[in-house]
């Protein structure tokens, strides 16, 4: 059975947590299932339309980022002869908070532009949030043939919000497992810029978009005391987009020798190089309030099979699950910091504990996720799962 496919997410080289997903995603199912025809209704930031030869996916720029209409993304679904199935990556931050895309679910459907409509919402508000309009469009998803998740937290505010428990499925993110461990330092460190005579002591990473939700602010006063020890290694990686941190840590680069800041878009290739290189993850998340999400960072840092230090924020729900000792309350540098050095004290009882966090990279890397959205495109499909079973 030949599968044909329409995904609507941003999408490389547009800078986007989702738009990697979507990749990782895609590639996985085609490497599966390969009778899939795959198109990305992308984001116009990505470029003109275009071929991905990794995931073997044509990439064609469809909507702006927060439109209120999406004619043009219901105009290429007509171009391509509509799709078995439509799956939308949704973030507040591209698909925003209005009935844009609501609106045009609907008319997919009465156009027969589309047989079923999945929907994965990468975050979930509560009603506590201090966002307005992201109520009243989760109230709107049972338009959807079927809502995918990543964590419980998400799965039982949307039942709360009145979403029905059927059509929720909780799938977690997908976890790519490093293959850059094997490297030698010199190796990892060259494509990032970073000398190898700069990398002393005990090396922590810190990657990902640098913004106060990802709890720099914290970091910044928790490594302080590291970098008056002198054999700590800290480097922060990832585009800034608060000018005030930025000048917080260009001020700890200049006064601190022992701290590397590379401001600038990771991809994830380069993420996992990060990671194969350093002695520990540090993810000094704060996260926005009454905002469900997980991490897609802390999935990359699974894989790389080494410590990973975090708050208990709900981002990092999966961490605080399978290795809670792992875990700092949130806000707290004093605390952040004596876990850092209790790290570098036990470091091999770390890495006994951690065996949880390892195991659960494994059951979630990218081809057992594909596999499971396999299996839910047969059921909304209403075929035999065997059918698109990927075995």
């Amino acid at each position: 059975m030949v599968l044909k496919i329409g995904f609507a997410s941003t999408y490389p080289p547009t800078h986007c947590g989702v738009g990697e997903y979507t990749r990782m995603l895609i590639t996985a199912l085609k490497s599966l299932y390969p009778r899939i025809n795959a198109y990305v209704l992308a984001d116009k930031r990505g470029g003109d339309r275009r071929f991905d030869e990794l995931a073997k996916v044509e990439i064609i720029p469809s909507f702006e980022h927060e439109e209120t209409s999406y004619r043009e993304l219901l105009d290429n679904l007509a171009l391509i002869n509509g799709v078995d199935i439509l799956h939308i990556q949704h973030e507040y931050g591209i698909f925003g908070k209005h009935n844009g895309l609501i609106e045009a679910v609907e008319e997919a459907r009465k156009e027969r532009l589309v047989g079923k409509i999945v929907i994965t919402m990468h975050t979930v508000d509560h009603p506590y949030t201090l966002r307005s309009g992201t109520l009243e469009f989760q109230r709107q998803l049972n338009k959807f043939d079927a809502i995918i998740v990543h964590s419980a937290l998400q799965e039982f505010e949307l039942i709360h919000q009145g979403i029905d428990p059927s059509k929720i499925i909780r799938i977690p993110h997908g976890t790519l497992l490093n293959p850059y461990l094997w490297l030698p330092r010199f190796k990892l460190a060259e494509p990032l810029g970073i000398s190898e005579d700069q990398l002393v002591g005990f090396i922590i990473g810190v990657p990902g978009f640098l913004r106060k939700d990802k709890g720099l602010d914290i970091l910044v006063k928790a490594v302080k005391p590291l970098l008056h020890d002198g054999d700590y290694t800290v480097i922060v990686a990832g585009e800034t987009r608060d000018p005030v941190l930025r000048k917080e840590l260009e001020d700890m680069v200049r006064n601190g020798p022992n701290m590397i800041f590379i401001e600038r878009w990771l991809t994830s290739e380069e993420i996992l190089k990060l990671v194969a290189l350093v002695d520990a993850v540090v993810l000094p998340y704060r996260d926005r309030p009454a905002s469900y999400s997980v991490s897609g960072i802390l999935h990359l840092s699974m894989g790389g099979l080494k410590p990973i230090i975090g708050t208990r924020a709900p981002r990092l729900i999966e961490l605080y699950h399978h290795a809670p000792r792992m875990t700092v309350p949130v806000r707290n540098p004093n605390e952040l910091t004596k876990k850092i050095r209790w790290l570098r004290a036990n470091y091999d009882v770390a890495i006994a504990y951690m065996s949880s966090v390892y195991s659960y990279a494994v059951r979630t890397e990218w081809h057992r996720i594909a596999r499971r959205h396999l299996s839910l495109y047969a059921y909304v499909l209403g075929v035999e799962k065997s059918i698109l079973s990927g075995e």
